[in-house]
């Protein structure tokens, strides 16, 4: 460990947090977690990193936290909640919102956080699992010039790609953006695979004509690593953004609706792009 680096805190050690640890170990930093399952702790104490119970014990030994955890109202939890991580941390800390949210609540929890002189990085990250294991994500970053430098100097362990958006708020701008287009795409995959397998073509060898085509795409060639886990919860975020500006997007709202059932699909009986489930 490298006591001249920043002491770093991950709280959310799921499949992508844990791929952050491994890095960040790697690349010589201490690093401290938080998670609610004891598998995931242990495999972060296993890649060399050390446990807290809470959030707030880790913000007491952490100048830049990772948040990783699923959702908005968690988000807030571990930030704001009992035993939080915010009263913790000293002037100068930064959070570091990993978690994809809506934009306003990065927004909010930004103010409250600079009210006791702690910055937060709007950092959500793109790219699978697979990238994560490689340490080539992308993350999309939005907040102040300096935040964002002393970030990048943390995230380049685990991206190979960081792009500065804006403001905070525009990371997750950013990611709702990408993920809509993700699952427009994928949508489309499973409608044009089922056109295709009804006539007897080998889909796998249809993929590479494709991939070389103008229906090339970033969700054809990952279709492996498609779940849609997350793809209601990503096209609500979507939704509650149209809402506000008072937009009428009718497909948009179509994806939201046929991301559940493309779970479903996905997970069962998916058309067979690279012969693989």
């Amino acid at each position: 460990m490298d006591n001249s680096k920043e002491r770093i805190g991950v709280i959310g050690a799921g499949r992508m947090g844990l791929a952050m640890v491994k890095h960040l170990v790697k690349a010589g930093y201490g690093v401290s977690v938080v998670d609610i399952n004891a598998d995931n702790v242990a495999s972060a104490v296993a890649f060399g990193a050390s446990h807290e119970s809470t959030p707030h014990s880790l913000g007491e030994h952490c100048d830049f936290v990772i948040l990783g955890v699923g959702y908005d109202d968690e988000v807030n939890e571990v930030v704001l909640g009992v035993h939080g991580l915010l009263d913790a941390l000293k002037p100068g800390s930064i959070i570091a919102v990993s978690s994809t949210v809506a934009p306003d609540t990065v927004k909010a929890l930004s103010v409250k956080a600079n009210l006791k002189g702690v910055f937060v990085l709007d950092a959500p990250i793109c790219r699978g699992r697979w990238f994560a294991d490689e340490g080539k994500l992308l993350a999309l970053f939005g907040g102040d010039a300096k935040v964002v430098e002393r970030g990048r100097t943390v995230y380049s362990t685990f991206c190979s790609d960081i792009s500065h958006l804006g403001e905070v708020g525009h990371g997750q701008v950013g990611k709702a953006i990408n993920n809509l287009l993700l699952w427009v795409n994928s949508i489309g995959l499973i409608e044009a695979g089922r056109i295709a397998e009804s006539t007897g073509i080998d889909l796998v060898v249809l993929r590479d004509a494709l991939m070389m085509s103008s229906a090339k795409s970033q969700a054809l060639e990952d279709w492996d690593q498609t779940s849609f886990t997350w793809a209601l919860k990503d096209m609500q975020i979507v939704s509650k953004m149209t809402d506000q500006a008072g937009l009428s997007l009718p497909i948009t709202g179509a994806v939201k609706e046929l991301v559940k059932e493309g779970r479903r699909i996905k997970a069962s009986n998916p058309p067979k792009w690279t012969g693989n489930k």
